[in-house]
């Protein structure tokens, strides 16, 4: 029997959490677990993709099982497909997320009926986190140690030093 292989595609600006919460438990779901750290044209990356796969990479280097991390630019049923994977695991956090990610689901159903996607909730605790929120809150001085681990909270510090805090 050939491995079970899941997708688990996002932009990672920076990973959080909640990011790793998901790939752990989805990592359970799999034989070999694909982390897909991707552009996406409607954000404006803080980290290179080179910078994010390099953090990604770190972050799960302790989750037991096969878990790789490859950077793509491409449709997500297109990458998916050249991975041999079964499934694109999602995270959701809150209804909005429902929303978009059955409307995204059911897209690429349509382009690729032979990969499922499978949602997984968020824990709790980590709802609220998203990458987004996690820049902002950074880039106006707050502390964002209890949504990233210490090395990331450290990566995203050097940044925002590089690029200058608002609200100073």
């Amino acid at each position: 029997m050939a491995d079970r292989v899941g997708v688990y595609p996002g932009t990672f600006d920076p990973i959080t959490l909640g990011h790793m919460d998901i790939i752990r438990r989805g990592a359970k779901l799999v034989d070999r677990l694909v982390i897909g750290v991707t552009t996406n044209p409607s954000k404006s990356p803080m980290f290179s993709v080179e910078e994010r796969m390099a953090m990604v990479q770190r972050e799960v280097a302790g989750i037991g099982g096969a878990v790789t991390v490859v950077s793509f630019d491409s449709l997500l049923m297109d990458f998916a497909e050249r991975e041999g994977a079964s499934m694109i695991v999602r995270g959701l956090r809150a209804v909005a997320d429902f929303e978009y990610e059955y409307q995204m689901a059911g897209m690429n159903q349509q382009l690729n009926d032979r990969i499922e996607t499978v949602f997984l909730m968020a824990d709790v605790s980590l709802q609220p986190i998203a990458s987004r929120l996690v820049k902002e809150i950074a880039i106006y001085g707050g502390n964002i140690s209890r949504f990233v681990t210490s090395s990331v909270e450290s990566e995203v510090r050097a940044r925002v030093e590089q690029i200058g805090r608002k609200g100073s």
